[in-house]
């Protein structure tokens, strides 16, 4: 797999940041079937002061209608020149977010209506800069599969090391705290690299709301739905070549990840 040399950039210039603005991230690619179902699920939030930023990556589709189809000033709407994948498409949308808070919803995902209100409410509350919250699993026809997922109340680094705690469609960072955050061209896994560019930040911790603010749909032809091996080897890429860490270092977190991913199911992954 080949990797882009990282780019990371510490910091925003205060005055791009728009106090109170959320800048949503949402990269798309052939999911005519559902992104509109996903922006309706924004624009009906109860906190209104948002931008989303779709970037399409080469769509075949009708994603283009689809999308055209919202007139809604707070959406902006870019394309990839070419097909670029994921972590390219995220980057692309990070660098063109000006809010003080940065949230995430893939292109198939849900909220509910108070997502981003409770989620900004709960961060202003306690002084928090990194936050996720609890998420239900539905199908490709939006009906729910009964599956509720939590997570531990605060996760540490050496907790994200273990294991990828946190749902990329629940989590909201502080611009202000981390500014802009760029990762390597990886074609799997590449929210948890966020992360991990995340937690390079001394004493970054990650917290807890306990509530059920989102949909996670599980598809049939998503990357995320992989067998062990490849999800091995995912997750050593992950460590070795975008987290530059040593091989050996990157094998032991790998099988870490796969142990502690066992207990997640466990643990906070609940029938209901």
């Amino acid at each position: 797999m080949r990797c882009l040399e990282r780019i990371m950039i510490k910091g925003m210039e205060n005055e791009r940041i728009v106090d109170g603005l959320v800048s949503i991230i949402m990269p798309s690619w052939n999911t005519e079937r559902f992104i509109a179902e996903s922006i309706q699920s924004v624009i009906n939030q109860t906190y209104t002061n948002w931008e989303l930023l779709i970037v399409d990556d080469c769509s075949t589709d009708n994603t283009d209608e689809i999308v055209a189809s919202f007139h809604d000033e707070r959406i902006k709407y870019y394309h990839n020149e070419k097909n670029s994948g994921a972590a390219l498409t995220r980057n692309k949308a990070m660098r063109e977010a000006s809010g003080e808070w940065v949230a995430f919803l893939d292109s198939d995902d849900l909220w509910t209506p108070e997502k981003l209100e409770h989620q900004i409410n709960f961060m202003k509350k306690n002084g928090y800069t990194l936050s996720f919250t609890e998420y239900e699993k539905i199908d490709e026809e939006s009906n729910p599969l009964n599956i509720y997922v939590s997570g531990p109340e605060k996760v540490t680094k050496r907790k994200m090391y273990n294991y990828d705690y946190i749902g990329q469609l629940t989590m909201m960072y502080s611009a202000k705290e981390f500014g802009l955050i760029q990762i390597k061209d990886i074609k799997k896994n590449n929210d948890y690299a966020i992360r991990l560019q995340l937690y390079k930040k001394p004493d970054t911790c990650a917290y807890l709301l306990k509530e059920n603010l989102a949909k996670y749909r599980v598809r049939k032809a998503s990357i995320s739905h992989d067998k062990f091996r490849r999800k091995f080897k995912s997750h050593y890429d992950l460590f070795h070549m975008c987290d530059e860490k040593p091989a050996v270092v990157a094998a032991w977190y790998t099988c870490w990840n796969m142990f502690y991913g066992v207990l997640k199911k466990k643990n906070y992954e609940k029938n209901v």
